[in-house]
């Protein structure tokens, strides 16, 4: 596996390439300048399995790097680092899985060895994946219908405890012929086709069931839902939300809302609106 490391810290380059190597991954290109990674990359975008990339760097942060990524159709890994708060990271992870890069996931520094380990293993499974497959949205439409979409929980741990505070509902599309799809192949698509209000009611109401089922055994979690800006433009969307929540018994500020980046604010009024009226709620957005 070749492999772009990309740290604008000499000294950070050094313990990662000796870490990297210490795990079988000899051959990394270590490099402190975003421009000389890209050249190498426009070069032949094929040529590296696995990128590496620091997102505090003072000639092109991470952010901007990722698009010139995008821009290249960069279809091998992606590992996000930076000394950044894990909020920082976590919006991060999410924008460049927006921009449908293949995200194996984002480490905090100072990164222990395992960590980078666990994250590396990911990449198999990610990297054999057929790339670039969208849906058509009468086959998103039938899945919404037939029930194939469904949630996986992503456990939220408190770094200083270790404890599990929360979890965030993951949709995934269970297809009858591809197996397991991600929702980087069908969120556009249902932002598109008018089809994102029905998967993210969806989304939630299958989270509130399992958030009540969880309070039934005195399981008290935090659970994070992602919607869409798209979401936010429908005015009735905070009253659905709170129905929901009531109807399901758990308390409003159990549940968080996360917005999506991976589409523009057409009108900022509204989705202002909405927020407020949910912050009021005291439903965290």
């Amino acid at each position: 596996m070749k492999i772009i490391l990309l740290d604008d810290d000499p000294f950070v380059l050094k313990l990662l390439s000796n870490q990297l190597a210490s795990l079988g991954f000899g051959d990394v290109t270590a490099l402190e300048h975003p421009h000389d990674a890209l050249a190498l990359l426009e070069q032949d975008t094929g040529a590296f399995d696995m990128v590496l990339l620091d997102l505090q760097m003072p000639d092109m942060d991470g952010i901007e790097f990722a698009r010139h990524l995008m821009r290249l159709q960069y279809a091998g890994g992606l590992i996000l680092i930076s000394g950044e708060g894990q909020r920082v990271l976590h919006t991060v992870e999410k924008l460049a899985n927006a921009h449908k890069l293949r995200v194996l996931g984002a480490l905090h520094k100072p990164i222990a060895t395992e960590q980078l380990k666990g994250v590396i293993e990911r990449a198999p499974q990610i990297l054999d994946r057929t790339p670039g497959k969208n849906y058509a949205p009468d086959e998103l439409q039938h899945a919404l219908i037939n029930h194939e979409l469904i949630n996986y929980y992503q456990p939220q741990v408190a770094l200083d405890s270790g404890c599990v505070f929360g979890v965030e509902a993951l949709v995934r599309w269970q297809h009858p012929r591809d197996g397991l799809v991600f929702p980087g192949q069908f969120i556009s698509t249902a932002e598109e086709h008018g089809l994102i209000d029905d998967l993210t009611r969806m989304v939630l109401t299958d989270a509130l069931q399992q958030a009540r089922r969880w309070l039934d055994e005195g399981i008290v979690l935090k659970v994070a839902v992602n919607i869409s800006m798209d979401n936010l433009l429908t005015l009735d969307f905070a009253d659905y939300v709170t129905h929901q929540i009531e109807k399901a018994g758990i308390p409003l500020n159990s549940i968080v809302l996360e917005v999506t980046e991976s589409r523009l604010m057409k009108d900022p009024l509204i989705p202002l609106d909405i927020l407020t009226r949910l912050r009021l709620k005291h439903i965290n957005s």
